[in-house]
């Protein structure tokens, strides 16, 4: 899988190019109906092509990303100085043991051209070509609960009301089917790699 983010003026998306071992290729682009950084894109693009593949049932992920910078903070070669990039990596992680094999690695920006070419479709708001998958987010898939003044600098992701205590598990079991009901059935829809 090869994901990107894109922020234009006013909106965002993010581009996804799967390719099966038989190299067959599947094209999604997901819009992003709320504000985001281009860092942040870069990040629901990451959870939206781990969301789309568990939805698949795809055990084994290879993904690549010319973002140096999520690359690296979700290999744990490079600190999340912000808590909102905190809390996205940390969502990354705790998608990780849905796999039996997950490896990120960074790419040159060459060899991520097409997914590069998707979000940018998306976030200029382009009429979406018929042979795309298209989904829109309305909401982040992360919720942040921002530390009270105790000089903690990180904010950890909750899905949904952060005051119900529920369990990491059952914060999991949420996040990762937290995709609305028009979606869902996009990607339900979707075929197999």
């Amino acid at each position: 899988m090869y994901f990107d983010g894109s922020v234009m003026k006013t909106d965002a998306g993010a581009g996804l190019l799967f390719i099966s071992p038989l190299e067959v290729h599947m094209r999604y682009v997901v819009r992003l109906h709320f504000p985001v950084s281009n860092n942040m894109a870069e990040y629901k693009a990451l959870l939206s092509g781990h969301r789309i593949a568990i939805k698949l049932g795809v055990k084994c992920l290879d993904v690549g990303s010319d973002s140096q910078l999520v690359i690296d903070q979700v290999m744990k070669e490079s600190r999340c100085h912000d808590s909102k990039m905190e809390a996205y990596c940390n969502a990354v992680h705790r998608l990780k043991d849905k796999f039996d094999g997950l490896e990120l690695n960074h790419v040159p920006r060459k060899h991520n051209e097409d997914a590069n070419e998707l979000a940018k479709i998306v976030s200029g708001r382009t009429t979406v070509p018929p042979n795309i998958f298209a989904h829109d987010l309305v909401k982040p898939f992360v919720d942040f609960k921002y530390p009270e003044e105790s000089g903690t600098s990180s904010a950890e992701p909750s899905v949904g009301n952060p005051s119900t205590g529920e369990s990491e598990a059952r914060e999991m079991e949420t996040e990762t089917s937290s995709v609305d009901e028009a979606e869902a059935m996009q990607i339900d829809e979707a075929p197999f790699l």
